[in-house]
């Protein structure tokens, strides 16, 4: 089984191609920095493991990523849209080239690798996309409306993507963490303490849960938040 992982060179990304190769998915890591890459690929020996370094805000990095994963690893069954970059100011302050950064790597960059990876995943015999959003994508927040709109279009498309694929037998899902623990939390949150963050490994352990679980159930999304957070907000 071969599995596609964005944003693999670090945070929620590193954590879930980890946790893949221990259950045996050749992996196809994707990220804009080939050393941090190849850094994550050391970490794995049990599994083949093709680092492959794009700028996912670039039109043409989709279709490329996704050939390139075919041409060294013979298919995909599990693409996993993981990459993802913030932006924190008021609206007001927010210039169109600072919405376009955002949108072309948070919901751009999605759309068109699925796109992409649809004939292949239609050759699997058990194939699942997994796109990673946020609580922004369907809470807001003071100073994050880039970001959060970006996470509503990528839960947006997610939705209707996971309608239109799945008489393929294609299973989709879309989870929706809370704050982790990871560079760009740091960077949107620093008000929230740091020892109640999610760990980049419980959003791996859910994405172990979804790529192995058997049955007729399926779950459509995950929200996962901080246990300090409100129950039921």
């Amino acid at each position: 089984m071969v599995a596609l992982v964005t944003g693999a060179s670090r945070g929620i990304g590193k954590a879930i191609a980890l946790e893949l190769a221990r259950i045996g998915y050749e992996l196809a890591l994707v990220g804009r920095n080939p050393d941090a890459l190849e850094s994550v690929a050391k970490e794995i020996d049990s599994v083949h493991v093709r680092c492959i370094s794009a700028d996912l805000s670039l039109v043409e990095s989709a279709r490329e990523v996704v050939e390139e994963t075919v041409r060294s690893l013979g298919g995909i069954d599990l693409l996993v849209n993981c990459a993802g970059v913030p932006q924190k100011g008021s609206f007001t302050e927010v210039s169109p080239k600072q919405w376009d950064e955002v949108f072309a790597v948070n919901a751009r960059a999605p759309f068109f690798l699925c796109q992409a990876a649809l004939p292949y995943l239609k050759e699997s015999s058990r194939p699942i996309v997994i796109n990673i959003s946020s609580v922004v994508g369907f809470k807001g927040y003071i100073n994050q409306s880039v970001y959060a709109s970006s996470k509503h279009a990528l839960a947006g498309f997610t939705k209707v993507f996971a309608k239109e694929v799945q008489p393929f037998g294609i299973r989709v899902h879309l989870i929706s963490p809370g704050g982790v623990a990871t560079e760009m939390v740091t960077k949107m949150r620093p008000d929230i303490d740091p020892t109640e963050l999610i760990q980049p490994e419980e959003i791996a352990e859910i994405v172990r849960f979804l790529v192995t679980r058997k049955g007729n159930g399926t779950i459509d999304e995950f929200y996962i938040r901080r246990y300090s957070g409100l129950a039921f907000d």
